[in-house]
């Protein structure tokens, strides 16, 4: 430092100089900490007596699905594993050029909510097919999902945050062609909003869509109003879905839009909250990981409240995964005539409208619209 710096009251302070190489090494150890358990716990198949169907030799599928190909699981392990190394690497990468960036922040965040994705499988009745890699079934947190909790979930980052580059992309063109005293310059928050909700309709439905398609998972059941394909293995609950998983996609987008002042929504609510004063990254990361965390939760929610109301009868027939046991909580499966042996799942009681557990039903006589082909 200069004589020159010390004597002017304007000099700013000296930065203290980052340590690039020190967070290197901490997100390779924790990305090799991650890989570690994947491969010291993945499974495939129907394996845990909890979810296996004792009655089935090796893994039939019953139902033909996206054009007819038999090896779209293959398809998604490449997939996979492709995609958790670009995932890996390129966080990495770009966190040694722009390291506590709120874009690379918010990246970890919508990766952090992973956690709570056997709770939303389990909501909105997504079942997976047991082929795919998996955690071990009775893991407390994983025996949530009706049958696998899947590793392909920690793409989720690409999912969640990505259409808020494509709605601020078209925010920007909008205002460019608009004069300052528009909607878009005057309301650009309630804007974006919009536009994320729009791209992030857009978007999911077409994966989604796409992804059930292949047979990848399923929405065993589905409110028939608002659905797609209600009754096929491919059904999909359009109005829902597509709608409500736009909570996540919009939180994120709002909270790293940065003002005219350079600052992000989410570091103006830290320091507002004075959370973290002193470590305004810190603080930001704290924002984030709270309000995105809540709307997963209400996304969740939503579906929570669908099951338990039994709004939800249309029934995926036929059961594409006779490998395992047919998750029938609520009996639509066995009312349509699909045969058994039938699981409950967890929390198949109050919390899915069941306070004391399956019903009893009686079959129909005629065999029902899921009676196997054969009979």
């Amino acid at each position: 430092m200069t004589t020159e710096q010390i004597k002017s009251p304007s000099a700013p302070p000296p930065e203290r100089p980052h340590k690039p190489r020190v967070w290197t090494v901490i997100w390779v150890v924790v990305a090799a900490a991650t890989i570690g358990l994947i491969v010291a716990t993945a499974r495939r198949g129907a394996v845990s007596d909890r979810i296996r169907n004792p009655e089935v030799t090796g893994a039939p599928r019953p139902v033909k699905f996206l054009f007819g190909y038999e090896h779209w699981i293959d398809v998604w392990h490449i997939f996979t594993v492709i995609m958790m190394v670009v995932l890996i690497v390129g966080f990495i990468v770009l966190w040694r050029k722009y390291p506590r960036h709120p874009y690379l922040l918010m990246a970890l965040v919508t990766s952090i909510i992973v956690w709570q994705d056997p709770i939303m499988n389990w909501a909105p009745f997504a079942v997976y097919d047991p082929m795919l890699w998996h955690y071990p079934e009775d893991f407390p947190w994983a025996a949530i999902s009706p049958t696998v909790e899947p590793f392909i979930c920690f793409g989720y980052v690409a999912f969640q945050f990505g259409p808020f580059f494509a709605a601020n992309w078209i925010l920007r063109r909008i205002q460019v062609r608009r004069p300052l005293g528009s909607f878009a310059w005057r309301h650009p928050l309630i804007s974006l909003v919009a536009l994320i909700f729009a791209v992030g309709f857009i978007v999911d439905a077409m994966l989604e869509i796409t992804l059930v398609g292949t047979g990848l998972y399923i929405y065993s059941q589905v409110p028939p109003f608002g659905s797609v394909f209600a009754g096929k293995p491919w059904q999909f609950p359009l109005i829902w879905e597509s709608s409500l998983v736009t909570l996540v996609m919009m939180s994120a987008g709002v909270l790293v839009y940065r003002d005219d002042t350079g600052r992000t929504v989410a570091e103006k609510l830290a320091q507002r909250a004075r959370i973290f004063p002193t470590r305004p990254a810190l603080g930001m990361f704290v924002v984030m990981l709270l309000i995105v965390n809540f709307s997963y939760f209400l996304y969740g929610a939503a579906f929570m409240t669908i099951k338990a109301t039994k709004i939800a009868t249309s029934a995926a027939c036929p059961w594409p995964y006779p490998d395992t046991k047919v998750y029938d909580p609520q009996g639509f499966y066995e009312k349509n005539g699909q045969p058994g042996p039938y699981f409950n799942g967890v929390w198949a009681t109050w919390a899915s409208g069941q306070p004391h557990g399956r019903p009893d039903v009686v079959p129909p006589a005629d065999g029902g619209r899921c009676k196997p082909a054969h009979q």
